[in-house]
């Protein structure tokens, strides 16, 4: 990851030897002819030096990966005896299996114990001289002699039989004897001395007693598996006949980090596949290891990190490691923030904190509706609240109840894609640009030494009274499916020109939408932006939409994101630069105590301006003086408007808050603003030269107490 991404402490420390000498040593290999030393040089490897070879300390590690810290000792520690446990209990449920395959071994050891006794019990060596005999008698029976010799063999091939069956069948009945009258304890270790030779006895080529479990990767990840799950993917040769074939070589690994298993590998020469091919493949390699793809992180190891292009790190989760109860976020319990300072933003798979800098960046946030999108985009404008030199311009398509805290501190907000709410929006663009290029005007007539790189500093900021312009827009696909073409081709080149400028001056570009395609979100806007962040979507073609082209085939992939990873999404923060977050959670209640903190603070700051200086229903809420909610909501959908007709009153009042003004119709809300107090001095108004019932502005505010007005 690059250094806009914190990452995770390193496994260890390897320490150069060069730093710990007392004298520099320098390997030179020249010809001896032409060695010029340097004083206080000594040449430890030149031709004539027959400890060369041994002076030359190598570029490795001094321990292995597992013996670097006392974490990593005690995980795999802990792995260990994982597998000693599962292996115990994979092999002892199947004890019964072994015992019915010992006793067949048994069996057949001892049929082939039989055979082979069977010659010597039945004076095999004997019948050889009775048969030659009994062949000549047959010959020659008149030849006594051949009678009496062959009646003598026959006669000692019978008495060598009866002796030796009979020690048989004595050894036997003692042997039955003596296992009778055992104790059980003593049967058993018997019976384990006479079966176990028999089954060794029995045994064959083919024959394994016990079964050969493969555990599964949360207990135990060997290399074996990886070069199998690399070669089915295809990224491995196979080899020849009974040759393996080529193999990856683990330069760490695997080894338990965390809550999972880590390993470093090199792809093998001469096969042409790169550290690409492999993150291009990951989806099959997790078939293969028998994971999901979620569980499985890989990344390239760069060349600053000691990588190459063939270099590979992979995290292998035990298992999903975004599910679960999610994080609060710090911001919560912060009285104050720095917007120069990098934002926490949540957690990755090994759970290391992942903070983003956003000062000079441009951000845009997609994915699929009720994925945690608001929430996520939300927290970076949550940072901002908590510092008073941030000015906040928020615009939010969809006019929900997600960005109406804010109407306490942003200078500008803009609820709504109605057509008075898309003129605000264009004259809020066109009041950035003027902001814009005021600072630079500004900037430019700084000297050197207080402005040397002709951008904002926080110095510049604090003398100048030029705050971070925080530039937030959410579902920025309502605005511009809601303009004509003109008008939308002016507010795209009016975003372009901010997210393109802005930062520089001082400007933070915060957008949000869903599936962003050509007619949503147009590509030139997109390709401008700097960090990108997406919640699940349907396909990797969507993903590449949010995340930028190509940027699937490298791993940053959303698409391979579920329904229950909510507020989870892949981040990326520049061409090669990915991780997939678990974002802290900050949910409406919390943003809201976070906009009246940012309110106070700016108050005590003599920062607060705009729409939130003037906004009667923010003051009230700041004073603990309560207004009616009908009347708060009422003001909120007119924010842009002095007059409006009862049906879009109505319909705007549903945006907000469907729960509640779901079922109201022109009676009822006639009715509630007469009991809050709203006295109206006309119950029709003209807009367009249309006229139709209605409702004033003014009429809505007279309900407001009167120091509210006056503080507004």
């Amino acid at each position: 990851m690059t250094d806009t991404i914190s990452e995770a402490p390193p496994v260890g420390t390897v320490h150069s030897l060069d730093d710990h000498r007392a004298a520099p040593v320098q390997l030179i290999k020249q010809p001896l002819e032409d060695l010029v030393l340097p004083a206080g040089v000594e040449a430890v490897d030149r031709p004539d030096n027959p400890l060369a070879d041994w002076l030359s300390v190598p570029d490795a590690p001094l321990l292995p990966a597992w013996a670097r810290s006392r974490a990593s000792v005690v995980a795999n520690a802990q792995a260990l005896a994982r597998l000693t446990w599962w292996h115990a209990r994979f092999h002892a449920f199947r004890v019964p299996k072994y015992l019915v395959k010992t006793v067949l071994l048994a069996a057949r050891g001892f049929f082939r114990a039989t055979v082979g006794l069977w010659p010597t019990l039945s004076a095999h060596d004997h019948s050889a001289a009775v048969r030659a005999l009994r062949a000549q008698v047959k010959v020659k029976p008149e030849d006594v002699e051949l009678a009496a010799r062959l009646q003598a063999a026959h006669a000692a091939r019978t008495e060598t039989r009866r002796w030796r069956f009979g020690a048989a069948a004595v050894g036997v009945a003692a042997a039955a004897l003596g296992f009778a009258l055992a104790d059980p304890l003593l049967q058993t270790t018997m019976a384990a001395a006479i079966v176990t030779p028999l089954s060794y006895l029995g045994r064959g080529k083919e024959t394994h007693l016990l079964d050969q479990g493969t555990p599964p990767l949360r207990v135990d990840m060997s290399a074996q598996q990886l070069n199998e799950a690399l070669r089915a993917a295809g990224l491995l040769k196979s080899g020849r006949g009974e040759e393996e074939g080529p193999k990856v070589s683990c330069t760490m690994g695997p080894v338990r980090d965390g809550r999972g298993w880590a390993v470093i590998f090199d792809l093998p020469r001469g096969g042409g596949k790169t550290a690409s091919d492999v993150l291009a493949k990951r989806e099959v390699i997790a078939q293969e290891l028998g994971v999901d793809e979620i569980q499985v992180i890989m990344s390239r190891v760069r060349a600053a990190k000691g990588g190459n292009a063939g270099r590979v790190s992979m995290w292998v989760a035990d298992d999903d490691p975004y599910l679960g109860t999610p994080n609060p976020s710090p911001l919560e319990k912060l009285d104050s923030f720095s917007i120069w300072e990098p934002i926490p933003f949540g957690q990755d798979a090994r759970g290391n904190r992942i903070s983003v800098p956003v000062m000079w960046q441009s951000l845009f946030f997609g994915g699929l509706p009720r994925r945690g999108k608001t929430f996520t985009q939300r927290l970076l404008t949550a940072a901002g609240l908590l510092d008073t030199h941030v000015r906040h311009y928020v615009a939010d398509g969809k006019g929900g109840a997600d960005w109406m805290p804010m109407k306490a501190v942003a200078h500008r907000l803009v609820m709504g894609a109605e057509d008075d709410a898309v003129e605000a929006l264009k004259a809020m663009l066109q009041e950035l640009l003027v902001e814009m290029e005021r600072r630079f005007a500004l900037l430019r007539e700084l000297p050197t030494s207080v402005c040397p790189e002709g951008k904002l500093t926080p110095a510049i900021v604090a003398k100048y009274n030029l705050p971070v312009i925080f530039v937030t827009i959410d579902e920025l696909q309502e605005y511009f499916t809601a303009m004509e073409r003109d008008d939308r081709e002016e507010v795209i080149n009016n975003l372009c020109r901010i997210a393109r400028r802005g930062p520089a001056a001082g400007f933070i570009s915060n957008f949000a939408s869903q599936r962003p395609d050509a007619d949503s979100v147009p590509t030139k806007l997109r390709e401008i932006i700097t960090l990108r962040y997406s919640t699940q979507v349907v396909d990797r073609a969507s993903s590449d939409m949010v995340l930028g082209k190509g940027k699937a085939a490298q791993g940053a992939d959303a698409s391979v994101l579920s329904e229950e990873h909510k507020g989870v999404g892949v981040l990326v923060t520049g061409p090669a630069s990915y991780v997939t977050v678990r974002a802290d959670y900050l949910d409406g209640p919390g943003f809201a105590a976070l906009c009246q903190k940012g309110r106070t603070l700016r108050h005590a700051a003599g920062q607060l301006t705009g729409d939130a200086a003037g906004d009667v229903t923010a003051a009230a809420d700041a004073a603990g003086i309560t207004v009616p909610a009908v009347v708060s909501d009422v003001l909120e959908v007119m924010r842009h408007s002095v007059r409006m007709f009862t049906t879009d009153l109505l319909a705007g009042l549903v945006n907000l808050d469907e729960d509640t003004y779901g079922d109201w119709n022109a009676e009822r809300l006639a009715g509630e603003l007469e009991t809050a107090g709203v006295k109206r001095t006309s119950k029709q108004v003209k807009i367009g030269g249309a006229n139709a019932a209605g409702y004033q502005r003014r009429d809505i505010e007279g309900a407001v107490p009167a120091e509210i007005l006056l503080r507004g």
